[in-house]
Parts: C-alpha cells; structure tokens; sequence
C-alpha cells in the first residue's frame, strides 16, 4: 500500500486503502493465474504478491529502510491485502527486504511462519528479494556472518533464496542441516512447497515457454484493453470554468519534460530495470505530444517543451532550461498543456529529499502563466509531487499517473471529450511537505479543514483527497438507505444509494461507501473505505447502486492485536449522503483472523 508519498514504489500497487489493494490484488491474482491454483494453464503464470509486509511505511520514506508500525494497524491493514491474495489462491508471496519494529521480516518467524503459512494454511512458496539474506549481516547486523544470516533466515520460513552473486550458499544450508542448526524438516518442507509450485506451472510437462504459442501477445485485443484501462484510470482533478474538454480547432501549445517521452508514460520495469531506455523500443506508440497531434491536427499543435530530461539519464537530471523558448511559442496559441512530474524510476534509486515537482518544472509554469493564455496541467508521475505554487495557475488539471504505451491516445481521448473521465485518486495528493497523511487519519490527528461535499468533519489539509475526481457530467446522490438500522456481526448490512446523472453527457461514477465509528476504545478513524462498484448513466438516468458488506467488516484491531467489533454507533456515507447505525453487540475473535 502507498501509505507514504515519498516512497519511490507508490506507482506499483494500488494505492493507499486496505480495501483496493486487497479487490485489485485477488483480482489480479486470479486474472495471471486462472481460477485454479492447483492447474495452472499454460496461457497463465504464478504471481508473486509482494513485498510482505508493511514495506511502503518506512519512517524515512526511502526504499528497504526501516518501519515501526503498531501491531493493530500491521494486522488490520498491511496483512489484509496479503491474506485476500492468499485466499484468491497466490502461488508465491516474496519478503519485505527491511525491517518492522527492529525485526528484519526476512528473520521473522511470526511473520513468515505463523501468520503466513500457519494461521492461513497457506502451501505456496516464500522467496527473498535480490540477495536479501545477505543484509541480515551486511545490513541489519543480527547475523555474524552469511552462515548465520542463512540459518536465521531459513529457521524463520523463508523457502527460496534470491542468491545472485555466491554459489557458496548452498554449500552452507548444507553445513548448517549437517550441524543440527537447520532441521531437515524445514528443508523438506521448503522443497516441498518449490516443487508443488512446478507441479502447480505444469514444469516438468512443459518447461519451455514458445513464442509462437500465444498467437495474441501484444496483439490488438490486448490494445484496446490497454487503452480503455487508460481511459479509466486518469483522474480529472480541476476543470475551472469548464476548459475541459477542449473543443476542435483550436491552438495548442505541448510543454514540459513529460511531453514527448515514451519512458515517462510507462515508469520503471518497462523494457529495463529503471525504464530509461523505453524511447529506444516504444517508437511505435504515440507520445502525449503525438496523440495530440492525432487527435486536434499537427497544424494546429505545437511542441516547445522549455524544460527537459537528459536522455537515458537518472530521473532527477534535467537539462539546461530554455523556459523562454516556451514563453514565445504560447503567445501564438488559444491553451497551453503542460506536461510535468517525474521521469522513470523504481526502487532504491528512485529516493527522494524533496518532494516538491523540480524548480525547473515550477518556474515554466509560472512563466506560461504570465502569458496570459489557459493553462491545463498534466500530471504524469509515479507518486504525488507537491504542485501547490503552481496549481492556482491552471484551469485543468489531469492525473494520468504512469499509464503505459497507450496513456497519450487516452490523454488526448479525454481532452478531446470523447471520452468521459471517471478515475478517483487512489492515494491523497498533499499540499504541503510536512502535513502527509491519509485519508484514513486518526480523528485527533488535526490540522485543516476540507470544503465543500469532502467535508466530512476532516480536519486535514491536502491538496485533493483519496476518492477525489471529477466528471464531465454532474451526479446526484440521494435516498442512502440500509436494510438494518441495527446490527450485529454476523448481520449482513446491504446499502443502497439512488445515482442520477444530471448533466448532458453518459458518464461513470465510482459509488463509494464509507464508515465512521463514532465512539471506540482505540481513537477511531477519520473514514474507512468499505465497498465500492462503478457504474455507468447516460445523460437523466438514474440508477440504484446496492453496496453490501458484513457487519464483521466494520470492525478493528485494538491495541492488543485482537480484532473487536464494538457496541455503538457508526456513520456511514456514500456521496455527500449519510445515515448513522447502531451495532447492538460486542463481539471480539481470540482468533488471528476474522
């Protein structure tokens, strides 16, 4: 989970809520593997869910260092999306390569063992991140040396070993299985759980994947599913005075170093490691700036870009700016679109000391906008950088987040209004470097106040929050309704919410339901996220959007690590609509899991 903006891996899961990364993870789980774990087919693969756990909430932001997290919120919310994964039947899970409250999770026992396979009854395999064991001595210093970190590391559950650079590992598990310190249970086990994986692939029927058998692999079944996923996934954050969409025949100005790169779209883990090279094989797919020129005519597009990224270099590097090149050529157009945020990156040097968009990237914005001349700002990067000098500048604001070969065909189907944005902010895009948060904050937890429908009692400044998008259309919500006022945990609470479209164009909208406990032993949340659906209305429809959950779902994990569904009352809303409940009954589970 992104539970921390300055994290340089926000960009690879989905976002910042317990709830999303558990549907989208089990979905995906099932969408690589198939619907049976035990027969994998051959146009299938094993996932690998990672990393396990609580690897995005490390004290300095930064990749692999360490995080200290109450035991409550490491059951309740960093477990959950590992446990629906388990349940939807994931073959291998790979380790979190730092530490939680001082332990390294490669050395955790009830991590691995207990929670994991034990309590779970989960068969699958356990494997480490690039040469991870190693860091339990070079790194963490609960080791000796490579012998003992192999020791501790096995004993704790770790079934296969990432050893890229000394074959002298196995030589000394064997060692340490002669010695006694190993038993061999635990490495028959281990082999075990490798082995039914190969079982599970079909390896020894078929251990060579061909080309030739996937007839459709990068086919044009797979682009369209490519581009609509686009479509569906960037985020319509500002629209003043109605800019958007823009209407034919007008002139527009493409800036910014995002403007004209493929390795942008894509991020990192595209064609290489950091995806620097991304330029070099993605030719064939249409940059923000070309898509545009596709979609409005390149008569009537131009391109100068004012800032830019060194080719092939680190995702910091810029060039020399040439902001007043920019300046010029937007004098001669009706509206600017300027492409910033982030170059490719991922993992440890994807770090960060401030989280701010570049200097250079600021002063272009600042620049255009003394021009006079509408601004629509595109937001392509891999985790929220902060804007807040410059976004009083724009009239439109798009998060196209780091949509892939087909994001700027997507881009530029939504600025030209054939299609309709419906996407929502999976994470909170702060305003402010030392205000980070997330939506579901503690209620002391005070600093600002929210305005208009998101004003849930929140007491937290940020640029927009988690759930937050806007539509081409308008939608009303009304008549938030539950077929019980009063429940247990074992009750099924089903909510239903009447969704008209009120404006002039079909549209989807993303119908949400959150919960507020009211009262609790452990300070509540500000909101959770509880069930979502999409739905789509054509210009007058309404529809009625039912959101069922358990009334186990609204408990919590209290201090002592036991989950609790407590006697009292909850508000929950949906839309700017709310309705309050009474849970009449305490129930808590002695066991791990609900």
């Amino acid at each position: 989970m992104a539970r921390d903006p300055r994290w340089p891996r926000v960009w690879e899961n989905y976002g910042e809520d317990c709830l999303v990364n558990s549907i989208m993870g089990s979905f995906a789980v099932r969408g690589f593997q198939g619907d049976d774990p035990n027969n994998i087919p051959a146009d299938r693969i094993a996932t690998s869910v990672k990393h396990y756990m609580g690897y995005s909430m490390a004290r300095t932001g930064k990749d692999r260092t360490p995080a200290y997290i109450p035991i409550s919120e490491l059951r309740e919310k960093c477990f959950a999306p590992f446990k629906e994964c388990v349940e939807a039947g994931a073959l291998t899970i790979m380790v979190n390569s730092g530490s939680i409250n001082g332990v390294p999770v490669h050395a955790n026992y009830d991590l691995l063992t207990q929670w994991l396979k034990e309590d779970l009854k989960w068969d699958g395999m356990l494997v480490t991140d690039w040469a991870d064991i190693n860091n339990l001595y070079t790194r963490e210093h609960i080791a000796a040396d490579k012998k003992e970190a192999i020791q501790i590391a096995i004993n704790a559950g770790i079934d296969m070993a990432m050893e890229p650079y000394d074959l002298n590992f196995c030589t000394l598990l064997k060692e340490l299985v002669q010695e006694g310190k190993v038993p061999m249970s635990r490495i028959d086990d281990a082999v075990r759980r490798v082995l039914r994986l190969k079982f599970r692939l079909g390896l020894f029927d078929r251990p060579n994947t061909q080309s030739a058998d996937y007839p459709l692999f990068g086919g044009r079944e797979h682009a369209e599913v490519a581009l609509r996923t686009a479509e569906e996934s960037q985020i319509l954050l500002k629209n003043k005075d109605n800019i958007l969409p823009l209407a034919s025949g007008k002139k527009i100005l493409v800036t910014g170093p995002n403007a004209n790169s493929m390795r942008c779209l894509n991020g990192g883990w595209s064609y290489t490691w950091q995806g620097h090279l991304a330029d070099r094989f993605a030719g064939k797919y249409n940059t923000i700036y070309e898509a545009l020129c596709h979609k409005f005519g390149s008569g009537n597009v131009s391109l100068e870009q004012g800032v830019t990224y060194k080719p092939e270099g680190s995702y910091t590097e810029e060039n020399e700016p040439e902001i007043e090149k920019a300046v010029e050529a937007a004098r001669n157009v009706d509206v600017i679109i300027a492409c910033i945020g982030e170059n490719s990156y991922c993992e440890t040097p994807g770090n960060l000391s401030d989280l701010a968009i570049s200097a250079n990237q600021r002063e272009l914005v600042k620049a255009l906008a003394t021009t006079g001349k509408p601004i629509i700002l595109i937001l392509n990067e891999g985790r929220p950088r902060i804007i807040s000098d410059i976004e009083p500048l724009a009239k439109g604001i798009i998060n196209i987040l780091l949509p892939g070969n087909y994001g700027g065909d997507a881009l530029a189907n939504i600025i030209a209004g054939d299609v309709n944005p419906s996407a929502k902010m999976p994470y909170t895009y702060p305003r402010n470097q030392a205000e980070l948060t997330t939506y579901d904050y503690r209620v002391s937890e005070e600093m600002d106040k929210m305005e208009g429908v998101y004003d849930y009692d929140a007491v937290v400044s940020v640029q927009w929050p988690f759930g937050f998008g806007l539509s081409y259309t308008s939608f009303e919500y009304h008549n938030f309704r539950v077929n019980a006022t009063s429940f247990t945990a074992d009750d099924e609470l089903h909510f239903s919410v009447d969704v008209t479209n009120r404006g002039a164009r079909a549209g989807k909208e993303a119908v949400m339901l959150f919960s507020r406990d009211l009262v609790a032993s452990l300070t509540p949340e500000n909101r959770r996220l509880r069930a979502f659906d999409k739905v789509e209305l054509q210009p007058g429809e309404t529809k009625t959007v039912t959101l069922s959950i358990k009334g186990s779902d609204l408990a919590f994990v209290g201090a002592d690590g036991k989950w609790v569904l407590e006697k009292g009352d909850f508000r929950m809303q949906s839309g700017n609509q709310t309705l309050n409940m009474t849970c009449s009954q305490t129930k808590k589970w002695m066991t791990p899991n609900r």
